[in-house]
């Protein structure tokens, strides 16, 4: 979330809360220059309309969710500047419908058959609004007359854009992106073991599933409760940083089986031999340290690389510094996914979307879609900005004490991300193929003390498997016609 102050002023004046290595957190206030940002925008192409000629001005948007990044912020986070223009430059107001993630559903549903549906929601790949099944449902609706992805504001999310589309049309506003996952590790630790760095193995081209390995099976010791890896996330990272997925779709919508994949193959090979060599935390129960504590055992040298998304690392410097390792003293590194030394060459990270304002959705007969489209673009705006980039990455530097080499990883990251746009865009399917879905991405591990290979584990679901694709795709043709 992020606290509004006005763009008009020539100077930006934030305040940001910074870690001094006690309890007491001291105000520091970022002055940075606003006066260009927009010129250099123009010079680029991309520029909003005047509010003369912007539809969707002057109104009301119903902004229905479980949180609002908006309105609802506190003293110390940064600025939104996009809702600003929202606000300011267009004369809008949102109106916030509140409801909870558990009960969002059945909660939009009630707004709709009553007949006073909200205009926007969160999209993403987890949440109610998902695709496809929304679309198909009639839940949202195409974006395509308000969101035109060849102008320069959106260009860039193109590509993205097609992996949410159905017969040339949108349902998705993608605005924003971060990498998915990154690979998180102690300095520290790293050095006592005498291991290579894992961000120096990537600047030097070797950061390979071979070095991973190599770390994870001389790290590991049952016996003194050391497992290289944990967190929510390993189980698909082989799979991710192949380039490929187990269930992929075309420009059209639909669906099909990719498990026969040599990449797919490698990768679970991988994660099967890591499981055999007693290298995963829980090894096939698919339980995590400390209750599910994120980074639980990085710090303490008990956990060697703990799988997960960069924003984890955003919180205050006590809380980094008592589970991932003293950041102020550089502790704390990443690096991307390894590669595969057999593969293509190409570093891969899927993306996922950015918070909860990092895509949008239009509900179905939303009574003012133009303006949340304004909504969406005000955001999709700033996000690109130059300005408010140099005071993101300030922030990152003065509240969360991000080194030089963070700040600059989490860019090679997210060029990884950009370069490809893998996104699991399974969080909302229907409940046959999810379950399958969810068998071939965990099973292995859940099952793997009991010998399930792959190749085993992709024969026992191959025929359900392409049974709910194709019942899929007959849904989405039916819908498409």
């Amino acid at each position: 979330m992020k606290k509004i102050l006005s763009l008009a002023l020539v100077l930006l004046m934030i305040v940001a809360m910074v870690g001094c290595g006690s309890n007491k957190r001291e105000p520091i206030k970022l002055t940075l220059s606003t006066e260009d940002s927009e010129a250099i925008l123009r010079a680029a192409g991309v520029q909003l309309p005047d509010k003369s000629v912007a539809a969707g001005a002057d109104s009301v948007v119903k902004w229905f969710g479980w949180g609002d990044p908006f309105q609802n912020y506190d003293e110390g986070e940064i600025v939104n500047t996009g809702f600003w223009t929202f606000q300011e430059k267009y004369g809008c107001t949102l109106d916030y419908i509140e409801t909870t993630y558990a009960s969002a559903s059945d909660d939009l549903a009630a707004l709709v058959v009553g007949g006073t549906p909200p205009d926007v929601m969160t999209g993403g790949v987890n949440s109610t609004a998902s695709f496809p099944m929304r679309a198909i449902q009639g839940t949202i609706q195409p974006i395509d007359p308000w969101i035109n992805y060849d102008d320069p504001l959106w260009s860039p999310m193109k590509e993205l854009a097609k992996k949410f589309s159905i017969g040339g049309k949108h349902y998705q506003i993608c605005i924003e992106t971060t990498p998915a996952n990154v690979v998180p590790y102690n300095r520290r630790v790293i050095e006592e073991y005498g291991y290579d760095d894992p961000a120096e193995l990537y600047y030097n081209d070797e950061w390979t599933w071979q070095k991973f390995y190599d770390m994870c099976i001389d790290f590991s010791d049952p016996d003194e409760d050391r497992f290289a890896i944990d967190g929510y996330a390993f189980e698909g990272m082989f799979i991710e940083s192949t380039g490929q997925q187990i269930l992929m779709n075309d420009e059209n919508g639909r669906y099909y089986s990719n498990i026969d994949s040599p990449e797919i193959e490698r990768g679970q090979d991988m994660l099967y031999q890591l499981l055999k060599n007693n290298c995963l935390y829980g090894q096939g129960s698919w339980s995590l340290r400390d209750n599910g504590q994120f980074g639980a055992g990085v710090k303490d040298g008990l956990c060697l690389f703990y799988v997960i998304g960069e924003t984890f690392f955003e919180d205050t410097v006590e809380n980094i510094s008592a589970i991932w390792g003293d950041i102020a003293n550089g502790e704390l590194m990443f690096a991307p996914l390894p590669r595969d030394e057999n593969g293509d060459g190409i570093y891969y990270c899927s993306s996922s979307f950015d918070n909860i304002k990092g895509s949008m959705v239009i509900i179905d007969n939303a009574p003012n879609p133009e303006g949340a489209a304004l909504l969406a673009s005000c955001i999709r705006f700033k996000v690109i900005d130059p300005v408010v980039q140099q005071i993101d990455e300030r922030q990152m530097r003065e509240k969360y004490l991000w080194s030089d080499d963070m700040i600059e990883m989490s860019k090679e990251c997210q060029k990884i991300a950009d370069a490809n746009f893998l996104i699991d865009y399974t969080g909302n399917l229907p409940d046959g193929l999810q379950g399958v879905c969810n068998n071939l991405a965990r099973s292995m591990v859940r099952s793997g003390q009991n010998g399930s290979s792959w190749a085993q584990l992709k024969e026992a679901n191959r025929e359900s498997f392409e049974y709910y694709i194709e019942e899929l795709n007959s849904m989405i043709e039916e819908f498409d016609n």
